[in-house]
């Protein structure tokens, strides 16, 4: 079963390209040349008695600068030459065979400092110097010093270059432009040693662990390459796995140390990236220059190892493919076909929106349950197409399958929609006849609640009429369907159970329907028979409506306090309507005629039916009377309908908060008014009836108590 394998790429040629990042490394980071790294000597870099800010002379020489140093002297030699010697290795080859030119900067200290720094200067910088610039001593007597110890010491500094006094940074300036000098010099170049001494370290630390993890693939190829392949699947999968895990994490460093070049090659760019006017120094471009060499380096060894591990992995991988493929195969088709089992026994469609809900809960469970071989059975089929494409041996074997996989979960999908179709279906139907019924039941609840003593005038006919016509509107805005309709919309899954069901709330709705309209014909026809033009005000507690006119609040249909039986109780409503209307009618025809006062029948009152035998103070009595026993009528029906009724405790909730306990806000004395018109002032009127002259002194003498 190897004749498929492919050759191998040669353990030699990855430790060959791999030698080769190395001696790349080396000669990027100068260590032929530099031995020593910032992280060596990060405390003497700290104290920051020498830098090389960046800057350059006219012709491009490297500047290093001493600024002040209160303890120069005291800074061991050690420490003296391991900083010169970095700094002046940092510069390329090519800037560093100019020649370094040196600032000290000595304009608060004295003359011993100045020759302590040329000494050691002369005695131990490593590098090719090409000028010394010494801004000498401020004050006048160091000053002079330095200009005679200059001249006297100048041969046992043994200096082959020129040094030069200056007396200040403008006259420094003359020498060196001022964007080459950095501030503390009167320059513009912005130099922040910490910084540098982090990028330093920084570039240094990813060369050293460039370095060290290509030699760390070198030991990896080598050790893969002379590895025995074992002959048993599980053997070859064990060993597959641990070198897997080995390239990962490999490969993870790999990703990780690429991600910290190109974050420290931004940090580095910085600068030039947030101001367009920004640029960046030489020593800035230089490090700049570095880390972008290092990453080709970096990609280099990703290749490298990259290409070998490929070849490797190939040679384990294509042993173990076709194994795996037959197993999941097995196990993924019996998980298909159990599921498509269960699915065919999952009939139930459900007689009520309980139960639907409850079966689509349980169609939820199966279908996520089958969720997972599925996703298995297209990922299995996904990965022989792969071998298939990648010209696996059994193609020929693995093709079939594929087809066989894809047809049983197109299956399985398949029957999953069809059902949770079905089952959305017969939600909506349950939903259709519980919204039919509870409309119906509204509508019953409706015509309950419209009080008959209501209709006794035309604003009272013409509420009634407007309720039931808003009432009747909302069957649009539920979407109440014909019957027609409704069995054309679910002829598909009515069982003869939902069938008989759907029947009676259909019935039932054609019911209700038939009975608003005839409680519509009834209050038009009664509407027609009002002949007063004004009906009096006549609340009572029996009376107070359940259902809340449109006018005022928004009807609600779809959750009645009880259930009410519909046709008898309805048409009983109706046969009042109609009793009514006759009293109507005949209340019309004598509404000239008071026919009796709070305490019985008045024979007074009787006795004056002739107009033509009234005097006319007597039509002013009666005309009194009649008025008088109105007002006492209408008073009794506000208390008896309003105000006693506010105590009752199933009314509270009816009522606002404000009004709670507070009915003298609303209704004040009116118990007062109607104990004082019953009880006094009728009687009073009732005595002027065979006596009209007292009729004056009644008011005059009710005026008087009131002035009282």
């Amino acid at each position: 079963m190897l004749f498929w394998l492919k050759e191998e790429m040669a353990p030699q040629e990855l430790t060959r390209r791999l030698a080769t990042v190395t001696t790349h490394i080396d000669e990027i980071m100068q260590q032929e040349i530099r031995p020593l790294l910032a992280v060596d000597i990060i405390e003497p870099l700290h104290r920051q008695f020498a830098i090389l800010s960046g800057g350059r002379g006219k012709d491009g020489a490297p500047i290093i600068t001493f600024p002040e140093f209160v303890g120069f002297r005291h800074i061991p030699d050690e420490d003296f030459l391991n900083v010169v010697t970095y700094l002046t290795s940092i510069p390329s080859v090519e800037a560093a065979s100019i020649g370094f030119v040196i600032v000290i900067d000595r304009r608060r200290d004295k003359w011993s400092s100045v020759k302590a720094s040329l000494t050691r200067i002369a005695v131990a910088f490593p590098g090719n110097l090409q000028l010394i610039f010494i801004l000498r001593p401020s004050r006048f007597i160091q000053r002079t010093l330095t200009d005679i110890g200059i001249k006297y010491y100048r041969d046992e500094f043994k200096m082959k270059v020129p040094i030069i006094l200056l007396s200040s940074i403008s006259d420094l300036q003359g020498y060196i432009d001022k964007s080459q000098l950095t501030e503390d010099l009167g320059g513009t170049l912005e130099y922040r040693h910490s910084q540098w001494i982090n990028h330093r370290t920084a570039i240094e630390n990813f060369a050293l662990t460039l370095k060290t993890t290509a030699q760390m693939l070198q030991t990896f190829g080598a050790h893969l390459a002379t590895t025995e392949l074992p002959r048993g699947v599980p053997s070859t999968e064990e060993l597959l796995l641990s070198h897997t895990r080995q390239r990962d994490k490999l490969r993870d460093e790999l990703k990780l140390l690429g991600e910290q070049g190109a974050t420290l090659l931004a940090c580095i760019q910085d600068p030039a990236t947030k101001s367009p006017t920004s640029k960046l120094n030489p020593n800035e471009l230089e490090n700049v220059a570095t880390m972008e060499r290092l990453l080709v380096q970096l990609d280099e060894t990703e290749r490298a190892f990259t290409q070998f591990w490929s070849e490797h992995h190939l040679k384990l991988n294509q042993c173990l493919q076709l194994q795996h493929f037959e197993h999941s195969f097995c196990e993924v088709k019996l998980a298909l076909d159990n599921l498509l089992a269960e699915q065919a026994e999952f009939t139930d469609i459900g007689d009520s929106v309980i139960r639907v809900e409850q079966l689509l809960k349980e169609h939820k469970k199966l279908r996520e349950k089958g969720q997972e071989p599925l996703e298995k059975a297209q990922l299995l089929a996904i990965i022989g197409d792969q071998h298939i494409q990648s010209h696996h041996y059994a193609a020929d074997s693995i093709r079939p399958k594929c087809a066989e996989l894809r047809r049983l979960c197109a299956d399985c999908v398949n029957e999953n929609k069809k059902k949770y179709d079905l089952l959305g279906k017969s939600l909506e139907l349950h939903r259709q006849l519980d919204k039919v019924s509870q409309w119906c039941e509204a509508g019953i609840y409706l015509l309950a609640s419209q009080a008959v003593d209501k209709c006794q005038s035309r604003e009272g006919v013409d509420v009634s009429l407007n309720d039931i016509q808003v009432f009747l509107g909302t069957a649009k805005e539920y979407q109440l369907p014909s019957s027609k309709e409704f069995y054309h919309q679910f002829e598909l899954i009515l069982t003869p159970d939902v069938e008989a069901r759907a029947q009676r709330v259909l019935q039932k709705l054609g019911d209700v329907q038939e009975i608003f309209h005839r409680r519509q014909m009834s209050l038009m026809k009664l509407a027609a028979r009002q002949t007063r033009p004004v009906q009096p005000v006549a609340p009572h507690p029996e009376s107070s409506p359940k259902w809340v006119s449109p006018k005022t609040s928004q009807p609600s249909i779809l959750a009645p306090p009880q259930k009410t039986s519909e046709q008898p109780y309805v048409e009983a409503d109706l046969n009042s309507l109609e009793k009514e209307a006759d009293k109507t009618k005949f209340e019309g025809k004598n509404e000239e005629i008071l026919e009796g006062s709070h305490n019985g029948e008045k024979p007074e009152l009787e006795q004056l039916d002739g107009p033509e035998n009234l005097s006319p103070s007597r039509h002013i009595i009666r005309d009194l009377l009649e008025t008088e026993e109105a007002y006492i009528k209408e008073m009794k029906s506000i208390i008896d309908g309003y105000i006693t009724p506010m105590d009752f405790i199933w009314l509270k909730h009816l009522i606002p908060d404000i009004l709670q306990n507070n009915k003298d806000f609303l209704f004040g004395n009116i118990r007062e008014l109607y104990e004082f018109h019953n009880r006094t002032f009728l009687k009073e009127l009732e005595k002027c009836t065979e006596n009209p002259e007292l009729l004056a002194r009644c008011f005059l003498q009710r005026v008087s108590l009131c002035s009282q």
